[in-house]
């Protein structure tokens, strides 16, 4: 029997990435826009998608909460910010919903709250969906594991002006990857900025620089610095449909799952 398409439910619809996951799910075949969330305080709850957003084609209707839905939905895809996306791993483990996250800057306690209830549904987490970044996660351990301690590695991350977190989830990850495979702790080793006389680099440390600027969508540079030689490993992500191509693979991916917590690399089949 032919499987019907997956009934999703979208928060943060008015931004940048819900919107154009939106967009991207009310013309799949495989997908079907079942409801979208924004703020209590958005001026057009109420309206459709269409009426409210205009690129939109679809007649949901904007409400402020996940349970003021109507239509039944299999997952729920999340692009907001922690605090909200807080909100919405609760609800996904009260109504055992499947869920899609690609918010970031998430605090150590936010993320032991997600894994623990995590249990009751199915649910991935990443700080980046795009497959090129995803294989950039893969390169960068295998790179770090073949040069070793002899080369400096230096994670250098550049996004668009209104970014509120920073270093980026992306960048942070890199630099995890980097931690785990020297078997190090980047709480430790990890340097986030560089001012005045600080004397050398010392060999354990982990540069992770920031560059805020214009409507760059999402770059990061991976530095592997040695003696007389320097080995660069870059991605640049020139649309935000990337991201919004990636969370759609999560969504119809997770739905199968067992319960737990899931990252890109298991969605690409990289692990």
């Amino acid at each position: 029997m032919e499987r019907k398409s997956v009934a999703c439910a979208v928060v943060g619809a008015a931004g940048r990435m819900g919107k154009r996951i939106c967009e991207l799910v009310s013309t799949s075949e495989a997908l079907r826009l079942a409801g979208a969330t924004e703020r209590p305080d958005f001026p057009r709850l109420g309206e459709t998608l269409q009426q409210a957003l205009g690129s939109v084609a679809a007649n949901v209707r904007l409400v402020g909460r996940l349970d003021e839905i109507s239509d039944p939905f299999d997952v729920i895809i999340d692009f907001t910010f922690p605090a909200i996306s807080m909100e919405t791993v609760r609800f996904a483990s009260r109504t055992k919903k499947a869920a899609v996250i690609g918010s970031t800057g998430f605090s150590g306690d936010e993320m032991e709250e997600i894994k623990k209830l995590s249990r009751a549904f199915p649910c991935v987490l990443a700080p980046n969906m795009s497959v090129g970044v995803n294989t950039l996660f893969k390169l960068v351990r295998e790179v770090a594991l073949i040069l070793g301690d002899e080369f400096d590695a230096e994670v250098v991350e550049a996004h668009h002006r209104t970014k509120k977190d920073a270093p980026s989830g992306t960048a942070l990850k890199i630099a995890q990857i980097l931690a785990q495979a020297y078997g190090r702790d980047l709480t430790q080793v990890g340097v986030y900025q560089r001012k005045g006389f600080i004397g050398e680099r010392t060999k354990e440390e982990i540069g992770i620089q920031t560059i805020r600027g214009g409507d760059i969508v999402g770059d990061h540079t991976v530095l592997f610095c040695g003696q007389g030689e320097r080995l660069e490993l870059i991605h640049r992500a020139h649309s935000r449909d990337t991201f919004a191509h990636g969370a759609l693979r999560a969504a119809l991916w997770v739905i199968d799952k067992p319960n737990g917590l899931y990252d890109m690399q298991d969605v690409l089949g990289l692990k």
